[in-house]
């Protein structure tokens, strides 16, 4: 195994494991499972810096170790869907990647392009996931779909701010971080 595949293959595994305690790190916990945390980060920082591949093997890897913490799960299709599916978006940030040398403007748009669809795709996820196993949850009167759309946003829209805030500092100062040659 050549050196560059070994430091991958770890870099997998560190981003795997931040991720996991990221996710105990709760800012905010919704009633039905779904929590404001920053355990997205490090699969997206991956994503960048490896590329989609390392990106989107994080995220499934994360997905099944949370599997282990506390799964609330109805349905095998359900866990798969929200939980490796779910995290396995995160990795696709990385299809929007860019060289050092990209200026700070569209440096900013690739980074934001990259994490709203990570974190819309996630969102997809648990939005199919809410209308098809957690409708019983929507108040009375209320369009199940709708309420699948308000939960899910309620955690995943201010995750999507805080991730956009983080690297987009991370880009500004941590240029290394998210291109390993640039040290």
């Amino acid at each position: 195994m050549n050196r560059l595949k070994l430091v991958v293959m770890m870099e997998i595994a560190l981003m795997t494991g931040l991720a996991v305690i990221l996710d105990f790190l709760t800012l905010f916990r919704m009633p039905y499972g779904g929590s404001v945390t920053l355990s997205m980060l490090p699969i997206i920082v991956i994503s960048y810096r490896r590329g989609v591949k390392a990106g989107v093997t994080t995220g499934v890897l994360f997905g099944l170790a949370n599997l282990m913490f506390g799964p609330y799960i109805v349905h095998w299709i359900q866990a798969l869907l929200e939980y490796p599916v779910a995290f396995a978006a995160a990795g696709l940030a990385g299809l929007f990647s860019f060289t050092r040398k990209t200026s700070v403007k569209k440096t900013f748009l690739y980074l934001s392009a990259g994490i709203a669809v990570a974190v819309g795709l996630r969102f997809i996820a648990h939005f199919v996931s809410g209308i098809v196993w957690f409708g019983e949850f929507a108040p009375e009167g209320v369009p199940v779909a709708l309420y699948s759309f308000l939960y899910n946003l309620s955690y995943l829209g201010p995750t999507f701010i805080l991730l956009l805030l983080i690297m987009f500092l991370f880009a500004r100062s941590g240029r290394q971080l998210l291109h390993p040659e640039a040290g």
